[in-house]
């Protein structure tokens, strides 16, 4: 099994981005899958997840209201879209597959872990 994660980049505060996160789990989509940051100097932390169905999500308060998680089974990859950015966002970004079909925000409940990709809001 194998996720990649995409779409980081540098961003001026308030700006947009759009992670993707393609896996080759060939079920994946019987599978929540959640996103997971990492700033300098401190641990990882949940930011956001979404159940097999895509029809249930779960967000951070950090990031609730400004964070969009979806999924496209089809085509094996879910989405984080970033609005707002803050300069507090910035940290290397992970998308991890879990064992279960729910949403969790428990990083041991994810089994399968991308590479990660840098993002940096910053003017």
């Amino acid at each position: 099994v194998q996720l990649q994660a995409s779409g980081g980049g540098l961003v001026q505060p308030g700006g947009s981005l759009r992670l993707a996160c393609s896996t080759s789990r060939t079920i994946s989509g019987f599978y929540a899958v959640g996103w997971f940051r990492q700033a300098p100097g401190k641990e990882r932390e949940f930011v956001a997840t979404i159940n097999w169905r895509g029809d249930s999500q779960y967000y951070s308060h950090s990031v609730k209201g400004r964070f969009t998680i979806s999924r496209d089974n089809a085509k094996n990859t879910v989405y984080l879209q970033m609005n707002s950015l803050k300069p507090e966002d910035t940290a290397v970004y992970y998308c991890a597959s879990s064992r279960y079909f729910s949403v969790s925000a428990t990083q041991t409940d994810y089994d399968y872990w991308g590479q990660g990709t840098q993002v940096t809001v910053s003017s």
